[in-house]
């Protein structure tokens, strides 16, 4: 059965100003030709204030432009800040959809309850995510393996200098195209296995989504590129040897007795695409296991023949398998399966969010119109 979304309060209604420079037809056609990622903007966003006194309140579509703060704005100071990631696709019937987007509500509640920021209501992120579909519905691709990368996020725009959460903050809603991830076709990633940096510590903020934890992980992906790495990984802090996630991407382990293994720790963000993959695991008879998971049970497991697959996961990318996993004192070469269970679930799963595969879970929830 469909996921049952909350109604969008009635207290929450929408002032919609129209971009009177948004890009011509034909522009935006050149753009979405071959947008890349994160590199071109559609021509809105939403725009949401918060303060202690007021609640919720003044929601907006507005012209994508700046943002103006002062320069006191305590997420310039305290870094009081959280954002979201998820995508809209365009179905062959011309519909668009998103996946599990109360999920990324529910995280970025999670988030911002560990910034000390305000939660934003499940109904109102949704909301605001269907008010920038009905602006920029255009801007949503059909090519292949496109999409339209929806990034929410929220930040303390109070001025003030002393140390407390925000009285005021605001909330946004931006979007980019997405180009195919992968044009030359999915080959094995190489990772860097950092043994230097950690991304996030026990009871810090690690399983927040905020921008501290990728500025901390930015250092540790230049060495990676440096010794011709495409990405890194971190070790848990306490010991340094238990495995937490990439950069951006959560891990995952398969084995010869089909199970699927990811490491579990309060230092690592919970993926949702991870939590997908898991469930369609679960459905093809796979046992899951979140747990920790030490760089020598990876070692180990791989000379035996215990781990027969890994590979990493999230929204970018959906599904990456890991070839190799290496840094100066270590190096672990992953087996490559004639038939790769990652790149089947990843068949399967972008099935789902694109409109071939059937939705038996309720994933996806149109943003173009009501179901």
């Amino acid at each position: 059965m469909p996921i049952q979304l909350p109604m969008a309060p009635k207290d929450l209604t929408f002032a919609v100003t129209r971009n009177e420079n948004a890009k011509t037809p034909e522009e935006r056609e050149q753009i979405l030709a071959n947008p890349g990622f994160g590199q071109f903007f559609t021509d809105h966003m939403v725009d949401i204030c918060w303060s202690e006194w007021g609640g919720w309140h003044r929601p907006r579509v507005q012209p994508y432009g700046p943002i103006s703060i002062d320069p006191a704005a305590s997420v310039l100071h305290y870094a009081q800040e959280i954002f979201e990631g998820l995508k809209a696709y365009r179905w062959a019937d011309g519909s668009i959809r998103t996946f599990r987007p109360e999920a990324n509500a529910a995280r970025l509640q999670r988030s911002a309850a560990r910034l000390a920021l305000p939660e934003l209501p499940t109904a109102h992120f949704i909301d605001s995510l269907k008010q920038l579909i009905q602006a920029d519905a255009d801007w949503v691709p059909s090519a292949p393996e496109t999409s339209l990368y929806l990034r929410p996020f929220m930040f303390a725009k109070e001025a003030f200098l002393g140390v407390r959460a925000a009285k005021k903050v605001n909330y946004y809603v931006i979007a980019s195209p997405a180009g195919a991830y992968f044009t030359g076709g999915i080959q094995p990633l190489e990772i860097w296995l950092s043994t230097q940096y950690t991304r996030a510590g026990h009871g810090g903020m690690g399983a927040a989504k905020t921008g501290g934890n990728y500025a901390a992980s930015l250092v540790a992906q230049q060495e990676a590129a440096a010794n011709d790495c495409q990405q890194v990984l971190f070790l848990d802090a306490q010991e340094g040897k238990y495995l937490e996630e990439l950069g951006g991407m959560n891990v995952v382990l398969v084995t010869r007795d089909s199970k699927l293994i990811t490491p579990e720790s309060d230092s690592i963000l919970e993926g949702i695409t991870l939590d997908s993959l898991l469930q369609l695991g679960r459905d093809r008879g796979y046992t899951t296991e979140q747990r920790r998971v030490s760089i020598d049970e990876v070692r180990e497991g791989v000379a035996s023949g215990e781990i027969v697959e890994a590979f990493a996961c999230g929204t970018a990318a959906v599904v990456t398998p890991i070839g190799v996993l290496r840094n100066a004192d270590l190096r672990i070469d992953f087996p490559v399966p004639a038939e790769p269970v990652s790149l089947s679930l990843r068949e399967e799963l972008t099935g789902i969010q694109y409109g071939r595969v059937e939705d038996r879970h309720g994933w996806t929830v149109r943003l173009d119109a009501e179901d």
